[in-house]
């Protein structure tokens, strides 16, 4: 073994601290179709081009998500980017809080968009995208979507995470 390796926990554990210092935007991923409609929090989401025929992104969820095979089935799905003040709606998706009445779309309005999949309609930004590719990696799969729709809201900053709690941006 050299310098440079770590035992595989060592490593694992070194790359978790490590990844808890890199913020990202919070976001809901949100299906709906044939297979049913699902949701879930998500902190890996990002923008692949805005070149090409249409622009595509990227977002990766657990192999074991019940939201998986929805959007593997459906299709499509919505990458929906919170908006500060809204820790509620990331922690029901997430299962950190319960879902009102047991549906977590309880807690939000939505409306569907090109693809069917739903709008989270307080979200900062919503891109509605169809499902190009899935390839499992690991315990994930990453899913790449053609963005078909794109919807913002007039003004809000991002809901972040980082250091394993909530963020806020902070006025320069």
């Amino acid at each position: 073994m050299t310098d440079q390796q770590q035992p595989q926990d060592a490593l694992r554990a070194a790359f978790l601290e490590g990844m808890s210092r890199a913020a990202t935007s919070v976001s809901i991923v949100t299906t709906d179709g044939p297979a049913g409609r699902g949701g879930v929090t998500v902190s890996a989401m990002t923008s692949i081009s805005a070149d090409g025929p249409q622009p595509t992104m990227l977002t990766c969820l657990n192999a074991s998500s019940s939201v998986l095979p929805l959007v593997l089935e459906n299709g499509c799905f919505c990458l929906n980017v919170l908006c500060t003040g809204q820790t509620d709606i990331s922690d029901i998706f997430s299962a950190r809080l319960p879902a009102p009445g047991g549906d977590k779309f309880n807690a939000v309005a939505t409306e569907p968009l090109v693809t069917g999949a739903p709008r989270i309609i307080p979200a900062l930004v919503s891109f509605d995208c169809t499902l190009v590719s899935a390839e499992r990696i690991g315990t994930h799969h990453i899913c790449i979507g053609a963005v078909r729709a794109v919807v913002t809201a007039p003004e809000g900053e991002p809901l972040l995470y980082g250091m394993r709690k909530y963020l806020r941006p902070q006025p320069h």
